[in-house]
């Protein structure tokens, strides 16, 4: 997927106030418009100027846009980094310009495949509730296991007076409920857009997401990680301590244990109704033979032991 410059497809600077933006989309498109320009490449140009122009005008999805900096290039290859939407505060305006079926994989990348327009009302006598906000949101592991109150930076777009687009932030102190899961929306009753004339606020959703764990991966409510396992344990069979999001616990590695096998803790993954299960994925890890002495045990063991590794492949 290559990057896409709406900056430079409309012809403004990154910092140019709405009205510029707006200017300058309307003259693009009445030069490029099919009815009007017949050359090859005007309806591709003009379908271009309709995704910049839907993202540019919308300080929503501007200021997310701009959050992926300065830095790539129209045509470079492109790969959204990590979280780099966590904590973007938005409410969710929908397709107001062109058809959402034309957009590029690009634009979908980042705003998905919205379909719900905004409404707008300027009479002073109608009372609406105000529109629901939304927000992604970074959690560690343990917080799901232990439930914790986080303070949470939040960045939501606003205009200025002279139309250019910024972002202000505001802190709120957010209870992480024990047992949630990676993207469950935790609802924050009447922190979204403020009503009009007697309408009550909106709400707030925020989306879990998991940190990426150094050590345990996360399915739904069960937890994966690799467990290092001696070829003597493994082959013996052995009772070892292994490290669990809880604490350290013991667990009995059988006899006879081949690379890859699962074996379970019940219950031991995030909490819940039922709880979800620790699976340890045995790899087996040689010693070095960085000694006389380990070589020559690795020696006897060839000299001992029928072993070929390679039989079923049909291989003596």
């Amino acid at each position: 997927m290559k990057f896409k410059d709406y900056y430079d497809v409309m012809g403004v600077a990154r910092d140019a106030t709405q009205d510029e933006v707006k200017r300058a989309y309307r003259k693009l498109a009445r030069k490029y418009h099919p009815d009007v320009n017949k050359e090859t490449e005007a309806e591709e140009r003009f379908k271009e100027l309709g995704e910049a122009y839907e993202v540019l005008k919308d300080p929503e999805k501007r200021a997310a846009y701009d959050q992926l900096g300065s830095d790539w290039k129209a045509g470079q290859d492109f790969k959204p980094p990590p979280d780099w939407d966590a904590g973007f505060e938005f409410s969710g305006g929908g397709y107001t310009q062109g058809d959402a079926s034309s957009f590029s994989d690009f634009f979908e990348t980042l705003y998905g495949k919205e379909t719900s327009g905004r409404r707008y009302y300027r009479s002073h006598d109608f009372h609406a509730r105000g529109s629901d906000h939304h927000a992604k949101i970074v959690i560690d592991l343990k917080d799901a296991f232990e439930g914790t109150t986080r303070s949470l930076t939040l960045r939501a777009p606003q205009v200025d007076t002279e139309g250019h687009v910024g972002l202000k932030e505001r802190i709120l102190n957010v209870k992480i409920p024990k047992g949630v899961l990676e993207g469950q929306h935790i609802r924050l009753a009447g922190q979204g857009s403020p009503g009009l004339g007697k309408g009550g606020a909106g709400d707030l959703y925020l989306e879990v997401h998991f940190r990426p764990d150094p050590l345990y991966r996360v399915s739904g409510r069960d937890i994966y990680f690799d467990l290092p396992v001696a070829p003597w344990e493994a082959a013996l069979g052995a009772r070892i301590k292994v490290p669990t999001p809880r604490g350290t616990v013991s667990m009995k590695i059988p006899p006879g244990s081949a690379g890859g096998r699962k074996l379970r803790l019940k219950g031991r993954g995030i909490p819940g109704k039922p709880a979800g299960d620790l699976f340890a994925q045995i790899q087996i890890v040689l010693p070095k033979a960085d000694s006389p002495r380990s070589k020559e045990i690795y020696e006897e063991m060839a000299a001992e032991m029928t072993f070929n590794p390679r039989a079923s492949m049909g291989v003596s």
